[in-house]
């Protein structure tokens, strides 16, 4: 008599499987990459059940066993030899290439004559006052004036964004076993010049290659890689007039996900964030010839990057490090003040502090933390920090939050949130764009979506209004746009691509 294979356990894992996922997914778990990874876990969990029982319990004749157990050898030796995993997503999806893929690097893949572009500086992470906004701009309906490609090439990995100067459009990029610091001509994308050290940041989780963006003044250069090599070059040619690495050079420890901290010009010094103690959160160096000027905090360095701002009367450079908030003297860097952040279940500070007025500081992270305004004031020589409120409502991993007519609009967690900044409250949430960028454009918001499209939407506080999407670049996008004048240029960790966007300053006809 033929035996009966045992199935009940099947439906048993089926159904606990469901209500396993259901549960993840329905329950508030503080994040979304918890969920993730725990239905990952799940399914992997379930997977390895239904092989022990294939094997132990089903009662299967000896012979499909055998068959079963050299299946699945098969199937994991095949994957395992053809396919690994490129990286993550902000959530922590796992993305899968082919073993055998290798771009050449600064290929050119289109390009067209690009007449009448209205082009402007856009010299430094995240624009003049960096904070994402550039107030002077008006785009035209992009419906009614789609934006046309200019050209489109592929770079090496890295998440930096581009800066622009003049006729160039500059970059830093991953090639290899070295970190580049690559120029592109603004309009055709022809490479000009690379700059290159032998450093190679890498890991499953955080990708490949650099993660700042260079600063353009005074014709020179100012480049930080993800381990640490600053570089200052000549704009026209990428000659290197000097270079350190702030990391061996301040005995400090390399940041988990690598050094991601801009460079910031001021007054004649060039300030970045090696982190470690002795006065080494923050250093500047001499422009023109590298030499150190001062350091202050003792903090190790988060993935923010130093900006100045005028909070409380007094001009401060503002900085997210790792575990706390805190506001610099430009002139020594010495700390005005800190504040303590929390950082549970690997939580990383990388948004930009927001300065809301002369007092107060928005600050917020992922993670399930969520977001805290600051209220700062000088009282005897010293300055004083309040909390005003906390809340969860707006969860800004890699992005930053811009304040447009009286309102904060962030990625939360991967979804865009209208936060009122006075009380905390949320006007709504809606559209899941990923961990991707913003960019306010005069009235207009530019959304870089993680998933590549890039989304033109109406920043109101009455609801989410979507004007247009462009189809810009396909794949994990962590990377910033940047609008010079009537270019817009986005990229990721393979691709740039550059269109001529329309603004309502320019003749209609």
């Amino acid at each position: 008599m033929a035996t009966r294979i045992r199935l009940w356990p099947v439906y048993v894992l089926l159904v606990v499987g469901a209500i396993a996922q259901i549960y993840i997914w329905t329950a508030d778990l503080g994040h979304r990459q918890w969920a993730v990874m725990l239905s990952i876990a799940a399914v992997a969990v379930g997977l390895i059940l239904l092989l022990i029982w294939a094997l132990a319990f089903s009662q299967l004749p000896g012979r499909l066993k055998l068959k079963a157990a050299s299946v699945c050898l098969v199937s994991i030796v095949l994957i395992g030899s053809t396919v690994h995993i490129h990286g993550v997503t902000g959530d922590l999806v796992p993305i899968l290439s082919w073993r055998w893929s290798e771009p050449e690097y600064g290929t050119l893949t289109s390009a067209l004559p690009v007449s009448r572009a209205q082009t402007s500086d856009y010299a430094q992470f995240l624009g003049p006052t960096r904070n994402a906004v550039l107030n002077d701009v008006r785009l035209a309906d992009w419906s009614e004036h789609p934006p046309k490609e200019v050209w489109r090439i592929t770079v090496g990995p890295a998440w930096s964004a581009f800066s622009v100067a003049g006729h160039l459009a500059i970059t830093q990029e991953q090639r290899g076993d070295d970190e580049c610091v690559v120029a592109y001509d603004l309009l055709t994308g022809k490479e000009q010049w690379i700059h290159r050290n032998e450093a190679r940041y890498q890991t499953s989780i955080g990708g490949i290659g650099p993660r700042a963006t260079p600063t353009i003044d005074h014709n020179q250069v100012y480049s930080i890689g993800a381990t640490g090599w600053l570089n200052c070059l000549d704009l026209a040619t990428g000659r290197e007039l000097w270079s350190r690495n702030i990391v061996d050079e301040h005995n400090t420890r390399l940041p988990d996900w690598g050094l991601s901290g801009s460079p910031l010009i001021l007054n004649g010094n060039v300030v970045v964030s090696p982190g470690g103690k002795d006065d080494r959160s923050l250093v500047a160096y001499t422009a023109e010839d590298g030499k150190l000027v001062w350091g202050g905090g003792t903090r190790r360095a988060g993935y923010s990057s130093p900006a100045l701002h005028r909070v409380a009367g007094r001009d401060q450079i503002l900085i997210f490090n790792r575990g706390a908030v805190a506001g610099h003297d430009p002139t020594t860097g010495e700390i005005y003040w800190e504040e303590s952040w929390p950082m549970p279940g690997g939580n990383q500070c990388v948004a930009q502090p927001l300065p809301l007025n002369e007092n107060q500081v928005f600050v917020s992270t992922g993670y399930g933390v969520g977001c805290k305004l600051f209220d700062i004031r000088e009282k005897g020589g010293e300055m004083e920090v309040s909390v005003v409120y906390k809340t969860p409502r707006l969860k800004l991993k890699f992005t930053q939050a811009v304040l447009h007519e009286g309102y904060l609009y962030g990625l939360d967690d991967g979804v865009l949130v209208c936060l009122d900044p006075a009380t905390g409250q949320r006007k709504w949430k809606r559209g899941r764009y990923g961990h991707g960028q913003i960019l306010l454009a005069g009235d207009k918001l530019i959304v870089q979506t993680e998933d590549g499209p890039v989304k033109l939407i109406n920043p109101n506080p009455e609801g989410l209004v979507e004007l247009a999407t462009l189809d810009a670049l396909d794949g994990k996008t962590w990377n910033n746009p940047v609008l010079a004048g009537s270019l817009l240029i986005v990229r990721n960790d393979s691709e740039a691509v550059c269109y001529r966007v329309r603004l309502e300053t320019e003749d209609q006809t």
